[in-house]
C-alpha cells in the first residue's frame, strides 16, 4: 500500500469504497508507537464511528483513501494460499519418495499441510456463500434502481417533473446502476476464481491418482501378457519319444563274387 508521509492530510476527507460510493469521512488514523499506520477511524453518514484495519485501507499519494471490502481481501489471500499449500504438500511427497526425508517427518508435515489445506477450503466455501448473499443483494438493488428509473420516466411523461430535476435524478440512478452492476460482476468473478482454485487443486489430485492407477494397470497388464504368452520350443539333444527310431541298414555280399 502506498502511504503518504503525513496521513493526517486526509482527515475530514470523504472515504469511498472500491466502486466510488461514499462511506463517510475520515476522523482520524490509528498509528502504533513505531509510527506504522494501523487503521482508520471513520464517521459514517448516520453519525457512528467505526475503525477499519490498515489491510482494508488503500491510501494514495494525494491522501485519497479507499476502503477495500473484506470479501475481496479474504478472497485474495485464498487465491494465493490454497495453491501454495498444495504445492508444498506435493513437494513433500516427492522428497519422501526420493528418500530425502524420513517417513516420520513426512507424516508429521503432511498432516500439518493437510490440516491447513482443509481449513482454507472450509474458509473458501464459507466465503462463496457470503459472496452469494452479497450478489443477491446487488441484484435486488439493481432491480429497485430499474424500477426507480421507470417511475422517473413515467412522472416525466405525465408532466409531474421538470427537465432539470429529471436529468439530475436520471444521472443519480444511472451512476448507482453502473456501480451496482460493477460490484455484482466483481463478486461473480471472485466466486468463479475461488471455485476454479478449489477445482484446480482437486483436479490435480484426481489426475495424479489416475496417472498412478494407469501406471499400475499397465504394469499388471504387462505381467499378465508375459505369463500367458506362448513359450518358444526348447531344443533337446535326445530324440522325441513320439518319433520312430531311425532304420538300421545291413549290407550283404552276393555269393560267387567273393574272392574268398
Amino acid at each position: 500500500m502506498t502511504q503518504p508521509s503525513n496521513l493526517f492530510i486526509s482527515v475530514g476527507k470523504q472515504i469511498k469504497d472500491e466502486y466510488g460510493r461514499a462511506i463517510g469521512k475520515i476522523a482520524s488514523f490509528a498509528v502504533n508507537p513505531n509510527g506504522k499506520f494501523d487503521g482508520v477511524f471513520i464517521k459514517q453518514g448516520d453519525g457512528r464511528f467505526l475503525k477499519y484495519s490498515a489491510k482494508h485501507v488503500k491510501v494514495n499519494d494525494n491522501g485519497e483513501v479507499t476502503l477495500l471490502s473484506k470479501i475481496r481481501m479474504t478472497a485474495t489471500g485464498l487465491y494465493d494460499q490454497i495453491p501454495l499449500i498444495w504445492r508444498k504438500n506435493q513437494a513433500l511427497k516427492e522428497l519422501v519418495e526420493k528418500k530425502k526425508i524420513s517417513t516420520e517427518m513426512y507424516d508429521d508435515l503432511h498432516n500439518s499441510f493437510d490440516g491447513a489445506l482443509n481449513q482454507l477450503k472450509s474458509e473458501a466455501q464459507k466465503l462463496m456463500e457470503e459472496i452469494d448473499k452479497e450478489t443477491a443483494r446487488c441484484a435486488r438493488e439493481i432491480k429497485e434502481l430499474n424500477y426507480a428509473l421507470v417511475n422517473l420516466e413515467i412522472e416525466r411523461e405525465i408532466g409531474k417533473i421538470d427537465d432539470q430535476s429529471y436529468h439530475t435524478a436520471f444521472s443519480i440512478i444511472q451512476e448507482s446502476l453502473k456501480k451496482g452492476n460493477l460490484e455484482k460482476s466483481d463478486l461473480e468473478a471472485m466466486k468463479t476464481r475461488l471455485s476454479n482454485t478449489l477445482l484446480g487443486e482437486e483436479t490435480q489430485q484426481v489426475e495424479q491418482g489416475a496417472e498412478e492407477k494407469t501406471e499400475k494397470e499397465a504394469k499388471e497388464e504387462a505381467e499378465e501378457e508375459e505369463s500367458t504368452a506362448p513359450k518358444a520350443p526348447t531344443l533337446s539333444s535326445s530324440p522325441s519319444p513320439d518319433l520312430p527310431e531311425p532304420p538300421v541298414v545291413v549290407y550283404v555280399k552276393e555269393a560267387g563274387k567273393s574272392n574268398v
